[in-house]
């Protein structure tokens, strides 16, 4: 039916229901499609560039600000109420100073600790220390435990199990169990 009806079609009449033939050449219309659209894609590109990099220097703003207060918080020196005292000597005159500063705890006592040994030892060698908390009844917990060289400082925080109210003191002891230095606590 269709190639009958075209053949009662004049020239004239086909031109009449056709599209005019286009001035332009498709290729050139299809390539500067092609730039737009590649110019759109450079543009977008730069933007997420830019939004990711602006999300990256603000999450680390974010986080440089927490550790800096979360580190505030956390220094012996600044630990809200932890003041810290010294320990006095038990027994032996070793070189060797404390300070401890008790925080009371969800599941007992936070015990910061600041120990230095002046270099006075000729030989350098290391002594390993514990610290020890004792309860009122006589029952005692190891805090921490660490080496320290002739020199050198170590500052810590460790927890014991007894209530600030329990404790009866603290004492620093050498890896042999003799006590060098004491702090008590009521």
């Amino acid at each position: 039916m269709l190639p009958g009806l075209l053949g009662r079609l004049d020239p004239a009449g086909f031109e009449q229901i056709s599209d005019p033939p286009s001035t332009e050449p498709r290729l050139a219309t299809l390539v500067d499609a092609a730039g737009r659209a590649r110019r759109r894609g450079r543009r977008m590109r730069r933007w997420q560039t830019a939004g990711a990099a602006l999300a990256a220097a603000g999450l680390a703003i974010v986080v440089g600000f927490g550790v800096g207060w979360v580190g505030a918080g956390g220094t012996p020196d600044t630990a809200p109420g932890s003041q810290l005292v010294a320990m006095q000597p038990v027994a032996s005159q070793l070189p060797i100073h404390a300070e401890v500063g008790l925080q009371a705890a969800a599941n007992g006592t936070e015990v910061t600790m600041r120990c230095w040994w002046e270099p006075t030892n000729p030989d350098g060698r290391p002594m390993d220390f514990e610290l020890v908390a004792y309860d009122r009844d006589g029952a005692k917990q190891q805090v921490g435990s660490w080496a320290v060289s002739p020199g050198a400082e170590i500052v810590f925080t460790g927890a014991t199990r007894f209530e600030h109210d329990q404790l009866e003191r603290l004492e620093l002891v050498r890896a042999d169990g003799a006590a060098i230095l004491a702090y008590q606590v009521g």
